[in-house]
């Protein structure tokens, strides 16, 4: 049972790491969070609201001279955030997270919200599993990991422990592109990769907005978004 264990899990080595460092980021963080001052706190809320906010225009703007499709994104957002809207995801998470006050409710999911976007929406953690399924190669993981342990620290320092439940969000999405691509090399197209990234990016600089308090755009319920460009690229396939 352990051998068969160790040998499907093996390969998911560098997702495995990844998702082992943002535990442990998590658990630092949790600890100097106690010994931190609310005024240190809320710079490094800014600087996570700037940090994303700069993470997600870069990866939009580096993409979109790369997509086929320039209305796309546009297309992906509107239907997206339409249907999140409908489902209300991000009142549904934010009542689900935490069940104490409403203030800290409302502060570790959008800790969350954000912290799983910028684990999962970006060129290392989207093609760094594919790379590994395909060729065998870890190095993109592997440094996304060392970022990511950096980016669980500051965000346990400032929302606590509850951020750990961003890890096994984190296992399952690399988890997912990883068996896609072994699955069928062809299904994960830098077409596809190239429209995810610049919705993703969008979504990342909309966390950014709502942890400045600038804007809260409920960038839960724009999740659906994703989904879009993975059907678009999925019916056009089959014709």
């Amino acid at each position: 049972m352990n051998y068969e264990l160790f040998r499907i899990f093996a390969p998911m080595i560098g997702t495995i790491v990844n998702t082992c460092t943002i535990i442990a980021g998590t658990v630092i963080g949790a600890v100097l969070h106690r010994g931190i001052k609310e005024k240190y706190k809320n710079i490094l809320y800014n600087g996570l609201g700037l940090a994303s906010l700069a993470i997600g225009l870069n990866a939009a703007v580096q993409n979109l001279p790369k997509s086929q499709y320039p209305v796309l994104f546009i297309v992906a957002i509107a239907v997206g955030g339409i249907f999140g809207t409908w489902l209300d995801i991000d009142g549904w998470f934010k009542g689900m997270v935490n069940k104490r006050s409403k203030e800290n409710a409302n502060s570790l999911a959008d800790g969350l919200s954000t912290a799983i976007l910028l684990y999962c929406i970006g060129p290392l953690s989207m093609l760094g599993p594919v790379i590994s399924a395909l060729k065998g190669d870890n190095t993109f993981l592997y440094t996304n990991a060392t970022l990511d342990f950096v980016s669980a620290t500051i965000f346990a320092s400032t929302y606590g422990m509850g951020m750990i439940l961003a890890a096994p969000v984190l296992f399952c999405w690399q988890g997912m592109f990883y068996l896609v691509a072994k699955i069928s090399s062809e299904a994960v197209s830098d077409a596809l990769m190239s429209e995810l990234l610049i919705v993703g990016g969008l979504l990342i600089t909309a966390s950014g907005l709502s942890l400045l308090k600038l804007k809260d755009c409920k960038t839960l319920n724009l999740l659906p978004a994703l989904l879009v460009p993975v059907l678009w690229f999925l019916v056009r396939s089959l014709f």
